[in-house]
């Protein structure tokens, strides 16, 4: 690309100006219902060849609903007009479907989709449960004339805009994982609880078991996530029901919330924190593996790779939990008996069955537990 680094500042200003010019935009509010109709008659595609995927999880779906109803801020939609009038979505693609799921009217690879039922909303919990259809009718007409700010790019502008608009709105930063987003948010209740994590983190036998995380899981801070986990389903997990990132963000605004009901030992739960990776590593000493503790099992030689399995860590780990007060980390052999449990456990059949692609459902979370617990529980008798 060519430098205008030398260009005198009148030449600046006018190249600036000619691309002002080429630049066609309006400012439109338009109320979900009308967006609805636009759809329903083509008039609005959604869906366009460069669109991302619809993927939100159905609390993030329930929670946009909620903040409708509670008249919230949103951030604007942005459409590029086509010639023939059409709007093309090139930004907000998940409020735009969350809305048309919740009323009904959303069409996925051809096919309608069941209309959303609410579920994890926060702030009025009342809500969930709810679907459009069973709204009581003055909260069924407020969300439909709820309205949202759309950003046109008018037909009569420079066609490249669209390639540039479109790059800069889906690349202009780098995408944050869920843990990343629930450090930056969470600190609006509370720091505390977070900032455990973190310290936890530095735990020299907690960093020898996850030793075999990748750098992207690392810099996406995959290793607090796991501690997160760890508490999460160690104090709450009976609560867990369907997306483990929805439970594992409400556990953390529940023990960080300083208003909230929930409580949490700091002392108390970072001596069984400790305790329990003490023990992990004493185990993977005396297996001579490493940090391959945690991971997954060539089926053909029954030897742990070098490649974490988050399955593997919450069996382990939390099927621990219910011996760990009869452990005593000095005793050899009481860590011998515990190991051989681990040594058999991650290549026998009925724990393997309870790990994989499509198990973070919670039969196979308890499957996989109670797997280790009960071995740990019988290596102890």
């Amino acid at each position: 690309m060519a430098s205008g680094g030398d260009a005198p500042a009148e030449e600046l200003i006018q190249a600036v100006d000619r691309k002002i010019t080429a630049i066609r935009t309006k400012s439109n509010d338009f109320s979900f219902n009308e967006l609805v109709d636009m759809y329903d008659s083509d008039e609005l595609i959604i869906d366009p060849e460069f669109q991302r995927m619809f993927r939100w999880t159905e609390g993030a779906q329930s929670r946009f609903i909620e903040s409708l109803l509670l008249e919230l801020p949103v951030p604007p939609i942005f459409l590029i007009e086509r010639e023939d009038r059409v709007y093309e979505l090139i930004d907000g693609l998940q409020r735009l479907s969350t809305y048309l799921h919740f009323r009904g009217e959303l069409i996925l690879e051809g096919k309608k989709l069941k209309p959303l039922v609410l579920s994890d909303c926060d702030i009025v919990p009342e809500l969930n449960g709810r679907t459009f259809a069973n709204l009581p009718r003055a909260l069924e007409i407020k969300i439909k004339r709820s309205y949202i700010r759309a950003e046109i790019l008018r037909k009569e502008s420079d066609p490249r805009l669209r390639y540039y608009m479109f790059k800069r709105l889906n690349t202009g930063g780098e995408n944050l994982s869920k843990h990343e987003v629930r450090n930056a948010t969470i600190r609006l209740l509370s720091n505390g609880f977070n900032q455990f994590i973190i310290d936890l983190s530095r735990n020299d036998d907690f960093k020898f078991g996850v030793e075999t995380l990748t750098e992207k899981s690392r810099n996406e801070k995959f290793d607090q996530e796991l501690i997160l986990r760890f508490f999460a389903f160690k104090n709450a997990g009976a609560g867990y029901r369907h997306d483990i990132a929805d439970f594992m963000t409400d556990y953390m605004e529940a023990v960080s919330d300083p208003t909230g009901a929930e409580t949490f030992d700091y002392e108390t739960e970072k001596a069984t924190f400790e305790k329990t990776f003490d023990i992990i590593k004493k185990m993977a000493d005396h297996l001579d593996i490493g940090p391959r503790i945690f991971g997954t099992v060539d089926a053909r030689t029954g030897e742990p790779r070098w490649q974490f399995s988050v399955y593997h860590f919450e069996g382990i780990v939390l099927g621990l939990q219910k011996v760990l007060d009869r452990i005593d980390p000095e005793d050899t052999g009481q860590i011998s008996f515990l190991a051989e449990v681990v040594r058999k456990g991650k290549s026998d059949p009925s724990f393997r069955a309870a790990t994989g692609g499509g198990k973070n459902d919670r039969i196979s979370l308890r499957t996989r537990v109670g797997f280790f617990a009960d071995g740990f529980t019988g290596a102890l008798s």
